[in-house]
């Protein structure tokens, strides 16, 4: 019997199933975006600090980036926890029969 934990991170899951694409694909935009609004706030962050008067803009801008750069290994983790618990049909049914109702 496998856990989900133990099928975390599983390199077959991604592209297992439509179901499994669909799901990758979903999470992949969210991690796409979300590491291109931290780029974008610390570049903006950055030219902020040529300006003595935005000095205090750019601290928020690097402050938000850095919080949106520690969102990307959530979203990830949040996406292979999910990945994990829909089942691979002949895989999943052979450990853990149960499995083929998750979703």
């Amino acid at each position: 019997m496998r856990s989900a934990r133990s099928r975390i991170f599983d390199p077959r899951r991604p592209a297992a199933t439509p179901r499994h694409r669909e799901v990758y694909g979903r999470y992949q935009k969210v991690y796409t975006l979300v590491e291109f609004a931290a780029a974008v706030a610390f570049v903006i962050g950055s030219v902020c600090f040529f300006s003595d008067a935005l000095t205090l803009q750019a601290d928020w801008l690097f402050l938000v980036g850095s919080i949106l750069f520690a969102v990307r290994p959530t979203v990830a983790v949040a996406r292979e926890a999910h990945l994990a618990r829909i089942p691979i049909p002949g895989l999943d049914e052979q450990h853990h029969p149960e499995a083929t109702h998750a979703g």
